[in-house]
C-alpha cells in the first residue's frame, strides 16, 4: 500500500473518532493489522477494504485514490435512454424522487444499503447510521455520538471518551499473566504442603476466572459479570480440605441466589 493511501486510512478514523482497537473489532482484524495498514506496511485485503468503506461511509474509490472515480466509458445512447425509460417507470411506481435498485438504494440523496453484512445508512446532512452483529452505530458530522455494545447496552456521545479509557484500563489488567501465577503459585503448595500440598492445592486454578471476571465487573461496574459461583465452590472446597467443614460449610451455596439478587439492582 502506498502512502497517499495508508494516511487517508488515518485521516477517515480520525475524522470519525474510533481508535485502532474499535476498528479492528468493528471489521474483524487484529489492531496490529490496522496500525500496519495505516503506516503502509501492509495492504488490507479485498474483503477488508470492502468493510473499511463501509465504516467510513466512502466508496473504494475514494478510499484507494481519493477522489471520485470517473466512468471507464461513454454511455451509448440507446443505454441513455434505456436508463431513463427504467428511472421514469420506478418513479411512477413509487413517491420516491430519485430511487435504484440494486446492492442497496439511493432516495431523496440518502444512501440505504441492506444485506447480510446488515443496514447501513448515509443521509444526505451527513449523518450515517450502521446496524450490524457488532451493534448499532449512529455518527455525525464524523463523530460516533450513539453506539451499542455486543452486550446491547447504550453508550451516548459523552460516554465514548470514557469508555475508551475504560478499554485502555481493561488492556492493561488482562495483560497480566495471571494464569501463570496460578501455576506458580500450585507449585508453591505443593512443595511446601501448603493446603494439602499436591492434592488440594489445584484449588487455586478456580481463581483464574475469578480474576478475568472481577476485572470486567470492576471497569464495567457490573458486579453481576463477577464469577461468584466459583468464588462459592472454592470457599466450601478449601473449609472441607482444611477444616472438615464439608458440613455445615454447604451454606456458602445458598449465598449464590442472595449475590445476585443484590448484584441485578
Amino acid at each position: 500500500m502506498n502512502i497517499e493511501t495508508a494516511n487517508r486510512l488515518y485521516q477517515y478514523r480520525k475524522q470519525m473518532g474510533i481508535s485502532q482497537e474499535e476498528l479492528a473489532s468493528r471489521i474483524g482484524v487484529s489492531r496490529q493489522a490496522v496500525s500496519k495498514w495505516e503506516r503502509a506496511e501492509a495492504s488490507p485485503d479485498t474483503d477488508n477494504l470492502i468493510e473499511l468503506s463501509k465504516v467510513y461511509g466512502v466508496t473504494l474509490d475514494e478510499m484507494l485514490r481519493g477522489d471520485h472515480a470517473e466512468p471507464e466509458a461513454a454511455e451509448t445512447e440507446d443505454s441513455k435512454k434505456e436508463e431513463v425509460k427504467s428511472e421514469d417507470s420506478f418513479d411512477n411506481e413509487s413517491n420516491s424522487n430519485d430511487a435504484r435498485t440494486g446492492a442497496g438504494f439511493n432516495a431523496d440523496g440518502n444512501r440505504v444499503h441492506i444485506g447480510f453484512d446488515g443496514i447501513h445508512v448515509n443521509d444526505k446532512n451527513g449523518t450515517k447510521v450502521d446496524i450490524d452483529k457488532n451493534g448499532v452505530f449512529v455518527t455525525e458530522n464524523g463523530g460516533q455520538r450513539v453506539y451499542t455494545d455486543t452486550e446491547g447496552v447504550i453508550h451516548k456521545s459523552e460516554d465514548i471518551t470514557a469508555e475508551e479509557q475504560e478499554r485502555k484500563n481493561r488492556s492493561i489488567w488482562l495483560r497480566m499473566p495471571f494464569p501463570i501465577v496460578a501455576v506458580l503459585a500450585y507449585v508453591l503448595f505443593g512443595t511446601l504442603n501448603i493446603m494439602g500440598g499436591w492434592a488440594w492445592g489445584w484449588i487455586v486454578f478456580l481463581t483464574i476466572p475469578l480474576y478475568y471476571t472481577l476485572v470486567e465487573a470492576v471497569i464495567k461496574r457490573r458486579p453481576v459479570i463477577f464469577a461468584y459461583p466459583v468464588l462459592a465452590a472454592m470457599i466450601y472446597l478449601i473449609l472441607g480440605a482444611s477444616l472438615n467443614l464439608w458440613h455445615p460449610g454447604w451454606i456458602v451455596f445458598l449465598t449464590i441466589p442472595i449475590f445476585y439478587w443484590i448484584a441485578k439492582k
